[in-house]
């Protein structure tokens, strides 16, 4: 009898626990830091411009991984030892190396500039949404960090003695070199660092970032370094300063070069803090300081970091979960958290931003944001925003049709006002189709059509959105005209793109553009092949590309025709014709054993987008949902963990994250421009969403329940507001207006 009381309880403690923990609790930013998730751990606010993160991929052969020794695109890795300090604006999940600069540093003893021997290894490192913290120990030094919008604020509490505070602007991810410092005052500097070249597809794409740097205590000494280059023998005689780091200490006025930096030394006592505060703006040095004095004007540390978390309790609180285990619990949260921080808040305060390409100072009355990945967010993070946050993805569209009156193209992998034309595709065409298909239409959407019109049918060289569009006019395909122009992968991202615009067309009461588009979307079927059942690439002749191997491209190896993958990864991946496809195929048995082999021998890539939605396509065929279910179960079982290897590659500004966070909700948006939902089984017992009543009516939420009749977790019935449904696919409208949806799962007939 005892037994059974204590056994009540620990379960009524555990309950109580878990109900007293906030969503924001439960995130772990350390998910995704390592196995090439790229993501970080630092501070930021949601969809905020400043993120400060803890840099430690430089200077140290404690580090595994060094952005110096190879391709590497994180300020983090969690297996890496030896910090630099904290990087100021970086990017999240990304595959290509680009921003994490302004390097923020602090150290004790003998001043010493060169990252090689100032940096440190660390202890007690611990992060949460809006806060990271570790010790340094070689300083004895313990590091804070937090943020608001556009504002990175650290904290640094000191041990007794000499104590110094270091900005290095010469090192960081960016590809690019230069800078400017000023002192301003004793405790006040300015400047600039030129960034970009992100993923060195357009190398003209760069731009500068301004910021202001305050501290709030007079420092004993301050000055500069910079290191100065090696002559001739004979120069270096006379020049005591060549090939090493030049100590300026008597010069305060503007300072420019490509390794240089600033340094503030004091005489601290025991346990004394000091409080450092970064601006950033991507107009002026003028505006970062106008957005310092409007977000951090007085307020210290503590009242930071409790504005942030404010923040993301608030965002992270629009999905309530009951169920599930702590790890799913915490997996969830930090899928969540992560599709949250891109894209990002561009304009100042004061409304200002730079227009797209050409730089020109433009105002907004409203958020224009930046950091656009539209190859990766397109698939689910965009129709998460449509889902969750309706006035920011309205916002966001906005943002993307003003780069199109700004430049005259639509975006595609921007950047901070410039295109980086990285990946393929138009993928602007269906992040804007999807939510016009939900009901979001708060916009121009003339401006938008024409945009779309102009990429889908401009064939000359001025169309970078779609390079190979005069063989994709005139053929329907884009014929292999390079060993790996990616001829497959372009055409397959267009035929998305166009029948997006044909449902667009069609809403917009344009039925001949509607039929054209539609016609062309169906331009896969040239790639079918026969032999190999699979996509295969053309050549310029017309015959099919020999000698054909559809497996090379495993791996990220070169590829003939396809991107980031291969034939078996593109195969599948036309959601808007599934039916075409299973015709082409030799029917519904054909099809499902060729896709079921996809996974049966491997071939199925979970790191990657191009085949993220082949678990869903089996629910397009009738009485195969079943595989769908245990594909996502045991997909999200093995791939998505709470540990720093818990997401399967790069997160790609949040995409995969939001690839576990969809569908362990119980819904996944399949098809873009397609307004529905693939029901698959739930992970938690009951999922609230909690809506926006300008944007979808109803009651202000929608509540997912799983009901286990068995022990098995495949769908038995779906129940809407006590009614049988008849379909695994919800639409848009009923998912919002609907009060409960209870998924019945058991055993598998």
């Amino acid at each position: 009898m005892l037994r059974i009381f204590l056994l009540a309880v620990a379960l009524c403690t555990a309950q109580l626990t878990f109900s007293q923990k906030s969503p924001i609790d439960y995130v772990n930013p350390f998910i995704g830091t390592s196995n090439y998730g790229t993501t970080n751990p630092g501070a930021q606010v949601p969809q905020g411009l400043m993120n400060v993160s803890p840099f430690n991929v430089m200077g140290s052969d404690l580090n595994p991984f060094d952005k110096d020794a190879r391709w590497w695109s994180t300020p983090y890795e969690f297996n890496n030892k030896y910090f630099t300090g904290f990087s100021h604006v970086n990017l999240s999940g990304v595959g290509c190396p680009d921003m994490g600069s302004l390097l923020l540093m602090a150290t004790t003893g003998i001043l010493n500039v060169d990252y090689k021997q100032y940096g440190s290894t660390y202890e007690n490192e611990a992060a949460s949404p809006g806060y990271y913290t570790n010790f340094l120990t070689k300083y004895k030094v313990k590091t804070e960090a937090s943020a608001t919008t556009r504002v990175g604020i650290s904290r640094f509490t000191f041990p007794k003695g000499e104590s110094n505070i270091l900005l290095n602007l010469g090192e960081g991810l960016t590809n690019e070199t230069g800078g400017t410092l000023r002192f301003v005052n004793d405790t006040e500097i300015e400047g600039s660092k030129l960034l970009g070249s992100f993923c060195y597809v357009n190398n003209q794409a760069v731009y500068p970032i301004y910021f202001v740097m305050r501290l709030n205590k007079k420092p004993k000494t301050r000055g500069y370094w910079k290191f100065q280059r090696s002559g001739e023998a004979w120069e270096n005689d006379w020049n005591k300063d060549a090939g090493k780091y030049k100590i300026f200490t008597n010069y305060y006025d503007a300072l420019s070069g490509d390794d240089l930096g600033a340094f503030f030394s004091f005489e601290t006592v025991e346990n004394e803090q000091i409080e450092v505060k970064i601006a950033v703006s991507f107009v002026s040095v003028k505006n970062a300081r106008e957005n310092l004095d409007a977000e951090q004007p007085k307020a210290g540390f503590d009242t930071i970091l409790a504005a942030a978390k404010k923040r993301w309790t608030e965002d992270l609180s629009k999905i309530e979960i009951e169920g599930g285990n702590e790890d799913q619990r915490t997996v969830f949260y930090t899928a969540l958290y992560h599709a949250l921080i891109h894209p990002n808040i561009l304009q100042d305060v004061n409304g200002e931003y730079p227009a797209m390409e050409n730089r020109a100072i433009k105002h907004t009355d409203g958020n224009r944001y930046t950091v656009f990945s539209l190859w990766d967010t397109y698939r689910n993070v965009q129709p998460l925003m449509s889902l969750l946050f309706p006035d920011r993805q309205t916002e966001m569209i906005r943002s993307m049709i003003a780069m199109y009156k700004e430049n005259g193209w639509m975006p595609k992998w921007e950047l901070y006002s410039r295109e980086s034309y990285t990946m393929d595709g138009d993928p602007a065409i269906p992040v804007i189709v999807d939510a016009w298909m939900k009901g979001i239409r708060d916009y121009d959407i003339d401006a938008a059509y024409e945009a779309f019109l102009k990429s889908a049918q401009t064939t000359d060289s001025s169309n970078k959105i779609r390079p190979d569009n005069a063989d994709y006019v005139k053929l329907g395909y884009v014929p292999l005209r390079e060993p790996f122009d990616n001829s497959v992968s372009h055409a397959i991202e267009y035929y998305v793109a166009d029948w997006n615009l044909s449902q667009l067309a069609n809403s917009l009461g344009k039925k001949s553009d509607a039929s054209l588009f539609a016609a062309r979307a169906k331009g896969y079927k040239n790639y079918y092949s026969k032999e190999f059942g699979t996509f295969r690439p053309i050549l310029p002749d017309g015959n099919f590309f020999t000698p054909f191997d559809p497996l090379l491209g495993a791996n990220f190896e070169p590829n003939h025709g396809f991107h980031e993958g291969n034939a078996w990864n593109y195969t599948f991946a036309v959601p808007h014709d599934i039916a075409g496809l299973v015709k082409l195929m030799g029917g519904e048995k054909n099809f499902v054993n060729k896709l079921q082999e996809t996974f049966d021998k491997g071939y199925f890539d979970v790191t990657n987008e191009p085949d993220m939605l082949y678990p869903h396509v089996f629910s397009e065929i009738s009485g195969q949902e079943w595989r769908t279910q245990k594909l996502v179960k045991s997909i999200l079982d093995e791939h998505f963990t709470n540990s720093p290897g818990g997401i399967p590659g790069n997160d790609d500004t949040g995409t995969m994250s939001t690839w576990a966070l969809m569908n362990m909700m119980g819904v996944y948006p399949f098809c873009p421009g397609r307004p529905d939902y693939t029901v698959v089984t739930p992970v938690f017992d009951k999922v609230t969403i909690h809506l926006d009543r300008k944007y979808h009516g109803g009651d202000g939420q929608v509540v997912i329940k799983r009901k286990a009749e068995e022990s098995g977790d495949y769908i038995k019935r779906i129940v809407i507001d006590g009614k049988i449904w008849k379909s695994y696919k919800i639409p848009h409208d009923q998912l919002i207006n609907s009060k409960e949806i209870v998924i019945v799962t058991g055993n598998r007939k």
